[in-house]
């Protein structure tokens, strides 16, 4: 079974994706970690390949052996995520990657296009939501950075995320919307792993 989790920076889906795959006994894949990868690597060496990285996903986040799980939480490389991402060849490559590890197993994967292109045949789609100012503040609370500059760079995120031309950010038209704003993270937990509950048991496809 997989269970696709969607939807904007800030929005939750790290922590609540994380915490649903823990809960159901799922593996958890972070897509956007992938891309982050890519981003640092990028900032090391402008030729990077993403085709030829080599990006490992376990209790840490691995890039060609070293551990950056906390290198590309930075905000040179959140800035760059989104730009390679909406190249097409750095898609492709890491949409492959993804499709691969999909293909066996039980998953929570989490990203922008989980539920549209990754795994649009996925048991249950979430598309979470929540204010931008929220989605800022959170951001700020987790980074210890000022919120205004937070959302300033959110703004931007979210026009390119939702205008690129390639797997642009949409809810996927089965997806089931959560707006997170006056949500605390165990209600949104409990109510994924509830509609995850019902459709392994044979309801609603």
């Amino acid at each position: 079974m997989i269970v696709a989790i969607d939807g904007p920076a800030g929005a939750g889906k790290s922590t609540v994706a994380r915490a649903v795959a823990a809960a159901l006994g799922f593996t958890y894949l972070d897509t956007g970690a992938m891309y982050r990868c890519v981003a640092l690597a990028r900032i090391r060496d402008p030729a990077a390949d993403p085709e030829t990285l080599s990006i490992a996903l376990a209790a840490t986040v691995s890039l060609s052996g070293e551990d950056v799980s906390e290198a590309i939480r930075s905000a040179p490389v959140t800035e760059l995520a989104s730009e390679v991402a909406a190249e097409p060849e750095v898609r492709a490559a890491m949409a492959r990657r993804q499709q691969a590890m999909l293909a066996n197993g039980d998953w929570v994967a989490e990203g922008r296009d989980i539920g549209t292109v990754i795994a649009p045949h996925a048991e249950l789609k979430v598309f979470l939501t929540a204010d931008p100012n929220e989605r800022a503040r959170r951001r700020a609370e987790q980074t210890g950075r000022q919120v205004k500059d937070v959302l300033a760079e959110q703004e931007q995120r979210d026009r390119r995320d939702g205008e690129r031309e390639l797997s642009p950010l949409v809810a996927a038209d089965d997806a089931i919307e959560l707006d997170t704003t006056a949500l605390n993270a165990g209600e949104v937990i409990a109510a994924i792993v509830e509609l995850a509950a019902q459709r392994s048991g044979g309801g609603a496809q």
